[in-house]
């Protein structure tokens, strides 16, 4: 991969004045074959499998780090989802299971590990409502542990039955954690048509169709981004998706270059480059920031569905010139606890959940870092999973819902979350009920769109 020396010098400026970083290096490991109906045996191989594989990716990513001069923010680990092999362990198995990914992810220095996954878009098997029931002790009793939850699909429809049981699950997780504000409901994302390649938290796992181990790589530049709309203020809009575009393909070659350093001193295939704009709370790091340069007076006004619908394009025609080796979500994420400019857009009451849930249809993934209010209801939490889900299969694109209930807080509070996880502004809920639709249970079938062989 040939890099001239203005890229260089260009990609030092993005880091050094823009904020443009590897927002993670995520290895994948499959653990298919560390089942056993002893669970004991199986707990051992999981432990050691990952502590193998994953035993030198902190420090190589820091020595690459500090080479290249580009940060690497997060090194995570991606696992074949824990349900698939838990078998006929019982729900204290599975907590104790969590426990020892945790001790993994402590004994290598990795940020986070993802994959105490369920995919149940179509029904629910033994092992899958185990990992269920398992779920909010797990995520509360463990610190790096994350998880993810498929409730639907394109091909399979709505199974409400998940949907139902994901609702009291959230809340269970936020009760249980209470003195963290809520905290456990971070680590936890329900989708619709999740990916298996993606390296970002907390909905990474290493799907069926990866091999034996892969190194993924997130790269996020909203501030590059942001900062190259800046220079051209009078641009027409054509214009300012080429700019975006362009921008995109400078990010995307930098951070395939470090991905594939990593990888091969690790000696570990490469897999793909998630072209994703990830915001932090850091000053001008931000999508909202974006949309409002695009025109928007404050993000969540008239026009910012198509404005993001405009960068979320560009991102991915420049991402996709730049690497053939694209995957997991790539686009633009809308996490609202970890964007200045979307904090500031609710606070001044221009940016609502109704507004967000409308932005899903067009950006990477769906309802991200959310504060709900503390009564908000187990149904309710339902369905706002049932309609992100909805949207995602009718676009045939992955939705998702990460919400955190937070007891004792009402609408307008602010909370904190910390680090990565920012702060963010308590949200209300429409005040009138959805719990007969969501005890109905049952499948919403698949749409037409389903029947493309």
């Amino acid at each position: 991969m040939n890099i001239a020396i203005n890229e260089m010098i260009e990609t030092i400026r993005m880091v050094q004045v823009e904020n443009l970083d590897i927002r993670t290096v995520t290895m994948g490991i499959n653990l298919r074959d560390c089942a056993d109906r002893d669970f004991e045996k199986m707990n051992k191989r999981v432990y050691e499998k990952i502590t193998t594989y994953a035993k030198d990716l902190k420090d190589v990513a820091e020595k690459a780090e500090k080479e290249f001069g580009i940060p690497i923010i997060n090194k995570r680990i991606s696992i074949t989802p824990i349900s698939e092999i838990l078998g006929q362990a019982t729900k204290e198995q599975a907590v104790e299971l969590a426990k020892t990914l945790d001790r993994a992810a402590v004994s290598l220095g990795v940020d986070f590990i993802g994959g105490f996954s369920a995919l149940i878009h179509k029904g629910v098997s033994k092992g899958d409502q185990t990992l269920l029931d398992a779920l909010p002790e797990a995520l509360s009793v463990t610190q790096r542990v994350c998880a993810s939850v498929s409730v639907a699909s394109t091909r399979s429809g709505i199974n409400m039955d998940a949907v139902k049981q994901m609702g009291n699950i959230i809340k269970e997780a936020a009760e249980r954690t209470k003195h963290e504000n809520g905290l456990a409901c971070a680590k936890l994302v329900v989708f619709c048509n999740p990916v298996e390649d993606n390296p970002f938290m907390a909905g990474a796992f290493h799907g069926a169709g990866e091999g034996e181990v892969v190194l993924n790589v997130g790269v996020s530049g909203p501030g590059v981004v942001l900062n190259a709309l800046k220079r051209y203020p009078d641009s027409d809009l054509g214009e300012v998706a080429d700019i975006i575009k362009k921008t995109a393909f400078k990010i995307t070659r930098a951070g395939e270059l470090i991905g594939r350093v990593v990888a091969e001193r690790l000696n570990v295939p490469f897999g793909i480059m998630d072209l994703s704009l990830a915001p932090t709370n850091a000053q001008n790091d931000s999508v909202a920031e974006i949309l409002e340069e695009i025109g928007l007076e404050r993000v969540g006004t008239h026009g910012t569905i198509a404005a993001l619908a405009l960068m979320n394009d560009a991102v991915k025609k420049g991402g996709a010139m730049a690497s053939s080796y694209v995957g997991g979500l790539s686009g633009a994420f809308i996490p609202v606890s970890e964007d200045n400019g979307m904090i500031r857009g609710i606070i001044d009451n221009a940016l609502t959940l109704s507004k967000l849930e409308a932005m899903t249809c067009v950006c990477s993934v769906g309802l991200d870092m959310i504060a709900l209010t503390g009564d908000v209801t187990p149904a309710t939490l339902s369905a706002i999973i049932a309609d992100e889900a909805a949207i995602g299969m009718i676009n045939k694109k992955t939705t998702a819902v990460r919400v955190i209930p937070v007891p004792g807080k009402k609408e307008g509070d602010m909370v904190e979350f910390g680090g990565l996880l920012g702060r963010a502004p308590v949200m209300g809920v429409n005040p009138y009920s959805s719990e007969k639709m969501i005890r109905r249970a049952g499948r919403i079938p698949a749409p037409l769109q389903s029947l493309i062989n």
